[in-house]
């Protein structure tokens, strides 16, 4: 107990020099924008709500830093699992660069300055966002601009709602706990995404390349765009209750790699459990193989209800695919929930639990399941600054004998400080 309230003033310390440090911009608010601090918590889709006024070319930099002590165990039955210690994970840290153009037209560029995946600087994607045509004409098509959104861009597609409330690298202040989901559906293709919001309803369609790497070389298999899309309701009923459920698909008919479930390159937040790679603790379902490819249908239904302080978050997604060299198609299913209860001044402290669990049928024919058990709660110093703390246990079962996943299970102690401005 000792060392965990050392740890943890350690990681409070760092981040208030850190927060001391950044530079103050004046006047950062921009059009049609999530705020990555605390008032942009449980924001989806910018909405089409406005009272900022364009007055000229503004440009924002910020960014995130994060932070985490691991105290994780594993066990299982290969015979050669790495014993881990506890320790300090690689910091992880994001540049943001949010320019406001034109009134209604706005370019958001995120740079990866440190990953668990690559030790270099790199882009992770960046896109223009539509929310008004006066760049045309003032005034140009503005009662249809008053509800609809584009966006173009090598970006984040707009699947599901989890990626709204999942770590990003760096940025993790949206996250009420540290790892993301088990099936984290992340990727970033060259795509298109037109939005239209009506008194609470939503419909989106996008069209995406299908590639996480661009090239315009010849493949072994030529991958067809994808679709993706969504269709919501989301409505603060009165001053207390807030209601949203939401709707999503992405399908590909080919691809060389399905790059949903294999597209986050920043990696994942539990480190080295069972495999030294990024994705340690995710499980993906595999449908393409290399130089033969893969087609998917995925569907993925989320809930969210938000009463006062208390909040509820649901996960079903459905995700169907096979190789193309024949194979049959095979099924992986994700259920989570989150519960949280978010108290004190302003709400800046929270507690909840989430359960997550994946089950599908690998190649092999062999059933599978993956659950996980998250409790764990924060506290927000600085409407820019959170510390977290929870407790994670996750099981495999089902898989094969000789696989380093038989019988698996972690468990421990996780701390994670962010900060975001």
């Amino acid at each position: 107990m000792k060392t965990l309230i050392t740890t943890l003033t350690v990681l409070l310390l760092s981040i208030t020099l850190l927060e001391s440090n950044a530079i103050a911009q004046e006047n950062r608010d921009l059009q049609y924008f999530r705020a990555p601090d605390k008032t942009g918590l449980n924001v989806f889709e910018t909405n089409k709500d406005e009272d900022i006024d364009f007055d000229g070319l503004k440009v924002r930099i910020g960014g995130s830093n994060t932070l985490q002590f691991q105290g994780i165990t594993q066990s299982g039955s290969f015979d050669e699992l790495p014993d881990l210690i506890p320790n300090f994970n690689l910091a992880t840290s994001n540049l943001d660069f949010d320019v406001q153009l034109h009134n209604g037209l706005r370019m958001h560029l995120r740079t990866y300055l440190s990953s668990r995946h690559h030790s270099e600087a790199w882009v992770k994607g960046g896109y223009m966002q539509v929310d008004r045509l006066d760049f045309i004409q003032e005034g140009f098509m503005s009662e249809l601009m008053d509800k609809v959104t584009i966006k173009v861009g090598h970006m984040q597609v707009n699947y599901g709602d989890t990626h709204f409330r999942r770590s990003d690298n760096g940025q993790a202040i949206f996250n009420p706990f540290v790892g993301n989901y088990i099936m984290d559906s992340f990727t970033t293709e060259v795509a298109g995404e037109v939005y239209f919001q009506s008194n609470g309803f939503l419909v989106m369609l996008g069209l995406t390349n299908g590639k996480l790497n661009q090239s315009t070389f010849d493949a072994d298999v030529n991958t067809r765009a994808s679709i993706v899309g969504k269709i919501g309701y989301d409505k603060q009923i009165n001053e207390d209750f807030r209601f949203r459920l939401t709707g999503s698909l992405y399908t590909t008919g080919q691809s060389a790699g399905l790059n949903l479930y294999t597209g986050d390159r920043a990696g994942a937040r539990y480190y080295d459990v069972f495999e030294a790679n990024r994705m340690s603790g995710r499980i993906g379902p595999d449908f393409s193989i290399r130089g033969v490819g893969g087609e998917m249908t995925a569907i993925m239904i989320n809930p969210f209800i938000k009463y006062q302080g208390l909040e509820f978050f649901g996960v079903f997604e459905n995700a169907s695919g096979n190789a193309l060299n024949g194979e049959s198609s095979r099924t992986y299913n994700q259920y989570a929930g989150e519960l949280i209860y978010r108290f004190g001044a302003n709400e800046n402290i929270y507690l909840g639990g989430r359960y997550n669990v994946v089950k599908g049928e690998q190649r092999a024919g062999n059933d599978i399941e993956v659950e996980r058990f998250n409790i764990g709660g924060g506290w927000f110093l600085t409407n820019n600054v959170l510390a977290k703390i929870e407790y994670v246990k996750q099981t495999y079962d089902g898989f094969p004998t000789g696989n380093l996943l038989e019988n698996g299970e972690f468990s421990g102690i996780m701390l994670e400080a962010v900060i975001s401005f």
